[in-house]
């Protein structure tokens, strides 16, 4: 056991210059935090097993589902179903700071659409 932040845990970047950190990564949960910069956005996707939680620290994430899109501020989260496509997109001026949780684990269970 040990206390976990972005300084001891794996680091890996994404898109243009966006970040995250593995908090927690076993097989039955992930628990990720991540730092995306204004008008970044991830590949629209699904989970074939997992469920997602996603959980704004800071910023404003708009995650699309299913042609909706919501608009989750910080100190709020939405939960995302395994099969459910979906994209996460930072649409503000500031960047977005927020947790995932998947469970299981969502690496290598990724489907692009």
């Amino acid at each position: 056991m040990k206390i976990v932040n972005i300084e001891n845990s794996e680091h890996y970047k994404w898109g243009e210059d966006s970040d995250g950190w593995h908090l927690l990564k076993s097989d039955g949960l992930s628990i990720i935090e991540e730092n995306v910069h204004p008008n970044e956005k991830e590949e629209r996707h699904y989970h074939n097993d997992s469920q997602q939680f996603f959980y704004v620290l800071s910023g404003v994430a708009h995650l699309e589902m299913s042609g909706d899109i919501f608009k989750v501020s910080a100190g709020s989260g939405i939960h995302v179903p395994r099969k459910k496509p979906h994209q996460l997109m930072n649409n503000g001026t500031v960047n977005l700071r927020f947790l995932v949780i998947s469970q299981p684990k969502s690496h290598g269970d990724r489907v692009n659409v």
